[in-house]
């Protein structure tokens, strides 16, 4: 069978650019209605996507009072919530929803995400983050955010209960018996039994074993200690990524790290973030992410970007028209600062030309013109070991989903690079994943 792009859409209240709740296109509300979600995640199933991908932050990014009140940041989905509402209202789309391994407990997680994944029939996905922001850490009994290494070692720990967890019953583990009165085997039951450094957890989850045998683990860290840990346990990795050099770097580097945990490269997919405006010629394109430019000012570009990189590095200290020191470090975003010293090495950015670069791909991979160019890039990417697919990241909702459906999938499908129809019910057959 030919290689074929996973896809997976990035949903994030009016979209991602910084300044999307601004464009006439978008409808502002802080509740985020469910019926808005919906119809995303059915354009993305129409359009054949792998996931729907519902990010979450456990706190308003109070840090900076710019970007607190100047974006529609301040409110998130709720993702469990808003997923069990999606399993029952989709057919086909995965479910990727994100817990936070710092501030809950495996159990927890583990049975939360078990269960959406029986709701949905088996098409959900669980994506760990560890956390990064200070505001976060204020919310859960912390006075700032835990050094990146804890945090890490925590992480793995985490993933590995969870994955234990989900392991806890053989398939044909119920046999019912009505004739013996049997309804347990219990020579198909597994107690854990883990004791770690932070954890301490016996099970087994009281929770039956996935329709998909275990549901997708999703990882999104950069760094060496993300890397490392997405190689061990991931299925998807979502990255930060820029110039096609590093991009392959990164693949290869990350695929290259999996034959230590006995993996092979194709039971992991690796999908960038990408964030495209589309429209039916590239003039248009650009002058529709133009008008989005031109609504932000230099105070909202340096208060994102900041909020980006965290507060090791007070961007208030360097010239606007200079390029930023390359020896700067942070305990925060490290993937995004490596991005954005990329970026002000081979564009030779200065502070003033990074906000611009920031507040709307936030680093990201970004692609604006016509169908032809968004899919030129794409299989680019995809073609030279660079992408296994992308999470698209709208810069405006919901136009800028229905435009990526109706203009750039066609393409990708004429050129063989993308689904005419699902092939499965799960988000592993989606994936081409094999059951592990």
């Amino acid at each position: 069978m030919t290689r074929q792009m996973s896809l997976g859409l990035f949903v994030l209240n009016t979209g991602h650019h910084a300044a999307s709740w601004r464009d006439p296109s978008t409808e502002p509300d802080p509740t985020v209605p469910f019926h808005k979600i919906l119809a995303l995640a059915q354009t993305a199933e129409r359009g054949l996507f792998d996931t729907v991908f519902l990010a979450d932050s456990s706190a308003s990014p109070d840090s900076s009072k710019v970007v607190l009140s100047r974006t529609d940041r301040a409110t998130f989905i709720e993702p469990v919530t808003m997923a069990a509402a999606l399993a029952v209202s989709t057919q086909k789309i995965g479910i990727v929803i994100t817990q936070n391994t710092t501030y809950d407990q495996p159990y927890y997680v583990a049975r939360r995400v078990l269960a959406l994944d029986h709701l949905s029939g088996g098409r959900v996905g669980c994506n760990l983050v560890t956390g990064v922001s200070e505001s976060e850490a204020r919310n859960f009994n912390h006075g700032s955010m835990p050094d990146h290494t804890v945090r890490y070692r925590r992480a793995e720990e985490f993933a590995e209960v969870v994955l234990g967890l989900w392991n806890s019953w053989d398939a044909d583990a119920f046999p019912a018996n009505r004739a013996t009165g049997e309804y347990l085997d219990l020579s198909k039951m597994r107690y854990l039994d883990h004791e770690g450094e932070n954890f301490r957890v016996r099970g087994p989850l009281n929770v039956a074993r996935s329709p998909q045998h275990m549901p997708v683990m999703v990882q999104a860290g950069g760094s060496p200690s993300g890397r490392e840990l997405a190689a061990k346990i991931a299925d998807m990795v979502y990255s930060v990524q820029g110039g096609l050099d590093s991009s392959r770097d990164f693949y290869a580097d990350l695929k290259g790290r999996m034959a230590t945990y006995d993996r092979t490269p194709d039971r992991l997919k690796i999908m960038p973030g990408l964030l495209a405006v589309v429209a039916p010629t590239r003039a248009e394109a650009e002058d529709k992410y133009a008008r989005l430019q031109d609504r932000v000012d230099i105070g909202l570009g340096l208060a994102f970007l900041q909020g980006l990189l965290g507060p090791d590095i007070e961007l208030s200290r360097f010239p606007l028209d200079e390029k930023l020191p390359d020896d700067l470090t942070t305990n925060f975003g490290t993937a995004q600062l490596a991005l954005l010293k990329e970026a002000t090495e081979m564009g030779g950015l200065t502070l003033r030309q990074l906000t611009r670069f920031a507040t709307g791909a936030r680093g990201h991979l970004f692609m604006c013109g016509s169908p032809t160019d968004i899919a030129d890039g794409m299989e680019e990417r995809f073609s030279t070991g660079a992408a296994d697919g992308f999470n698209l990241m709208p810069a405006t909702i919901p136009g800028g989903v229905e435009d990526f459906v109706d203009m750039v999938v066609p393409e990708l499908q004429h050129r063989g690079l993308m689904r005419t129809a699902y092939a499965g019910a799960t988000l592993r057959s989606h994936l081409g994943l094999e059951l592990v």
